[in-house]
């Protein structure tokens, strides 16, 4: 793979593409990107005020594993939902890049991040009592999904680096997979992204950004 390790502004390591020039998170905060986008806009704002237990994820782009991590994070401080997280890679990255990544001084939980990146592909595993993982060697242009989602990670490379994940179809068979009610989240809002979400059902939000950006996207499905 063409890849490195770089540092970013909140301290926090991503990974720049050599191939692309693209990072693999926001060059003003890895870390920070993920918690405003993922946790706090997605994952939070769907368990407010609901009684709901067990949370289906998908994760388009497992990357770095930081989303993940995160997740299990906050899943710690949630005895009674149950996460079910499912994550899509078509590159995995390598040992001697990920076990380099300093999430761990911010997040802790070492033990879980390196179970994160060693769980066996395309089976699920249990992570802790209440995080389950299934990560799938595949890309979202080559699955047919017969499982329904609560909660989309929507964090492919961008359009302009990435441009065929970003395609209405391929959006129209992630709406499909969601349960009505489930929410869509990504760090990117341009408008053809929230125009396509519209056209599939989604109620679509734009929400202020992370640091250094600034605007994000929450779609919420309502049939």
């Amino acid at each position: 793979m063409n890849i490195e390790i770089i540092t970013t502004s909140d301290g926090s390591h991503s990974l720049l593409n050599t191939a692309l020039n693209e990072t693999y998170h926001s060059k003003h905060g890895a870390l920070q990107e993920s918690v405003h986008v993922f946790i706090k806009e997605g994952l939070d704002h769907f368990l407010a005020g609901k009684s709901q237990k067990d949370i289906s994820i998908l994760e388009v782009g497992f990357g770095t594993g930081l989303n993940a991590l995160l997740t299990i994070q906050r899943a710690l401080e949630l005895p009674n939902n149950i996460i079910h997280y499912t994550s899509l890679e078509t590159y995995p990255v390598p040992e001697e890049i990920w076990s380099r990544l300093n999430y761990i001084d911010s997040v802790g939980l070492k033990e879980k991040f390196n179970q994160l990146h060693q769980a066996k592909w395309n089976e699920a595993v249990p992570i802790t009592s209440n995080f389950n993982l299934c990560k799938l060697q595949t890309s979202l242009l080559q699955i047919d999904f017969s499982s329904e989602f609560d909660l989309v990670y929507f964090d492919a490379f961008a359009p302009n680096k990435q441009p065929e994940m970003w395609e209405i179809d391929v959006l129209k068979q992630v709406v499909n997979a969601m349960r009505v009610d489930g929410i869509f989240v990504t760090y990117c809002a341009k408008g053809q992204l929230k125009r396509d979400l519209k056209s599939l059902g989604l109620e679509v939000e734009t929400l202020p950004g992370p640091p250094g950006k600034k605007e994000m996207v929450r779609g919420v499905k309502k049939n």
